[in-house]
């Protein structure tokens, strides 16, 4: 008998379409939550950014309503499937959802135990709170841009991934909301959570951050182990342009690095400031001589701290991320049978077999209304009117 997902029987509404709303709600599906997420009907909707397809593993595990939210029958039918929920997450700019009618006053009237998550980039109050902004932005006030390595003319990079968005916001969300559900367990009393992404991207910060408040440093590119003061915490080009990335910050490591590159001469000065830059320059023509593939072979088993900096391509195709399942298969009506990110978090549990690929112009709305008591009579009427789709 299979074991039951952590989250089962836990409701959410998610009134999220993209960013750390729904990245959060993606983790809670994955972890067996009933995710519900309500948008507007197409008519209704305005200008909004719309994931594609394959975006948050293709919807799944999730059902779908739209109501008209302004009109007071559609916050009426929203308030009536949060009686019955267990979770709200909303992602509008600070004092939406009240002008609305659906923020939290109003929804815990209706159900003291909900847990009400508001995600945003800076927070419900504040000098910053109405700023519009996106993941960069979150990245940049929490220092991370500062303290990352510097292109032409100290220019902070872009970054590659949406780091704000899935752990500043999105995992911070859903660590909050789970402790949330904890805590009502023992009390009974549903709360208000307030998730700024921008101070997510103080925790993660935290090394750096907590060593300025405390002594008065000031970390940027070059001032440490993480920043890139050492060669042995750097990347490194080989013969066929691949690169790999080498991390081997204990002695141990570096000594074992030192030796199989055949650059002996520099293990006891590791730390050595001095010589960084003679140290850099013997790493790369040592990795120069051969491919990528023949150094990681010979390096990452033997206590190195190396790895391949792979493309995408060669993430998906990668022997060890698949023997570890970390890609699934997923199967839609009319698109068929793909592959996808898989149940990656630890405690999760996938299904037997693919999973089912949401379509987003298929709505639930009627069944989940239903079961949440409305009549089909006024079903009827909301559609024809426009309320609901």
């Amino acid at each position: 008998m299979a074991r039951p997902a952590a989250l089962e029987g836990v409701t959410v509404l998610d009134l999220s379409t993209v960013g750390p709303g729904t990245r959060c709600t993606r983790i809670l599906a994955d972890f067996g939550a009933r995710v519900v997420k309500v948008g507007a009907p197409p008519r209704k909707a305005g200008v909004q950014v719309e994931p594609l397809f394959y975006a948050y593993s293709a919807r799944r595990g999730w059902e779908q309503v739209r109501l008209d939210l302004k009109a007071p029958e559609g916050k009426e039918a929203f308030l009536l499937l949060a009686k019955n929920a267990d979770v709200v997450l909303e992602s509008y700019r600070p004092g939406v959802v009240d002008r609305l009618g659906i923020g939290y006053e109003a929804v815990s009237a209706a159900n003291p135990r909900i847990v009400y998550c508001s995600t945003s980039g800076y927070g419900q109050d504040g000098p910053a709170s109405s700023w519009a902004g996106h993941d960069i932005n979150y990245l940049a006030m929490g220092g991370y841009l500062h303290t990352s390595g510097r292109g032409e003319g100290g220019k902070p990079p872009i970054p590659g991934a949406t780091i704000a968005d899935s752990a500043a916001g999105g995992m911070h969300a859903c660590l909050s909301i789970m402790a949330a559900l904890m805590r009502r367990e023992r009390t009974g009393e549903g709360e208000y959570l307030d998730v700024s992404v921008a101070e997510g991207v103080l925790g993660l910060m935290s090394l750096y951050i907590d060593d300025h408040l405390a002594t008065g440093a000031d970390p940027g590119p070059g001032h440490d182990v993480l920043t890139g003061r050492y060669a042995f915490y750097d990347t490194y080009q080989c013969r066929d342009g691949g690169w790999v990335a080498v991390g081997a910050i204990e002695a141990h490591f570096y000594r074992n690095l030192c030796k199989l590159l055949g650059c002996a001469k520099w293990s006891s000065r590791q730390y050595d400031d001095s010589v960084q830059d003679q140290v850099r320059a013997d790493f790369r023509a040592a990795f120069a001589t051969r491919d990528r593939d023949d150094w990681v072979a010979e390096l990452a088993p033997a206590d190195t701290c190396v790895a391949p900096v792979y493309s995408i391509d060669e993430v998906a195709s990668d022997p060890h991320l698949n023997a570890r399942g970390a890609f699934s298969e997923a199967a839609h009506s009319e698109r068929g049978n793909f592959r996808q990110v898989g149940y990656v978090l630890a405690g999760m549990d996938g299904p037997d077999g693919p999973a089912e690929a949401r379509d987003a112009r298929i709505t639930q709305t009627d069944e989940l209304l239903g079961e949440a008591g409305m009549a089909a009579e006024t079903l009827a009427s909301l559609r024809e009117q426009g309320i609901i789709d």
